[in-house]
């Protein structure tokens, strides 16, 4: 039981910093990696929104403490996504989130493509008033809900494809992250009931250490290098979703 708890510290711990750095994947990458550990299918999923609720809150105030976050664009996000979470949440207890699955993974694999082409051209800055924003955030709540992650990888990569700025994106992202996976969570309490939390300390351990790294690397390291690492977690995390 030792052994298991340090195993959910280290998958929590190295998920949220490349979540808290890239603006994306804690979802996926934490389900992935307790999949793979032989936890079902169910609880994985629970312990992972749960989890994400304090990471999304310790890596949120980590990149408004670094400056990271763009409140405007907060304030378009948040409510859009909270319904489109709330949305997604409830229609899981009636749908098979896998029948939409290689449709999501399909459209996150072109997104990622696209940042890598124009990671490496200039770009023409867009506006905080963009229409996309709220229709972006309900998908990525939507999706988020659905598809057992992907908050990040819809809004992040959607909004940087757009033109917007990366820094600020993947901190106002992350921000309001904590929002939309707090209504995704108390949905699915409500609507399915909780159960089996305790594997869930050792996640949230990990992630609250891990948070404060993520945002201090998307302070310092160069634009077109996170770019190019954000477009390659995409493909790869999107791909592995097809198998």
């Amino acid at each position: 039981m030792t052994s298991d708890i340090f195993f959910f510290i280290a998958v929590g711990f190295c998920a949220q910093i490349v979540d808290g750095a890239l603006g994306m994947a804690f979802g996926v990458l934490s389900t992935t990696s307790l999949l793979a550990f032989g936890v079902p299918a169910a609880n994985a999923s629970a312990m992972t929104h749960v989890t994400e609720m304090f990471t999304t809150a310790a890596s949120g105030l980590s990149h408004a403490y670094h400056r990271n976050v763009h409140w405007r664009l907060v304030a378009r996000l948040a409510p859009a996504g909270m319904i489109g979470g709330a949305i997604g949440a409830y229609l899981l207890a009636n749908i098979d989130g896998k029948v939409i699955e290689p449709f999501v993974s399909g459209y996150l694999i072109v997104i990622g493509l696209l940042i890598l082409y124009k990671a490496f051209r200039p770009q023409a800055r867009r506006e905080v008033r963009d229409w996309a924003v709220p229709p972006v955030g309900f998908c990525g709540g939507l999706l988020d809900a659905i598809g057992g992650g992907g908050w990040g990888a819809v809004v992040t990569s959607t909004l940087v494809g757009r033109g917007h700025d990366l820094k600020r994106v993947i901190g106002s992202t992350n921000f309001t992250e904590f929002a939309v996976t707090l209504t995704v969570s108390i949905t699915f309490m409500v609507t399915l009931g909780w159960s089996e939390l305790n594997s869930a300390i050792g996640l949230i351990i990990g992630g609250v250490v891990g948070a404060p790294f993520g945002a201090i690397l998307v302070k310092r390291l160069p634009v077109r290098a996170l770019m190019a690492a954000v477009s390659l977690v995409i493909i790869t995390t999107s791909t592995i979703r097809f198998f």
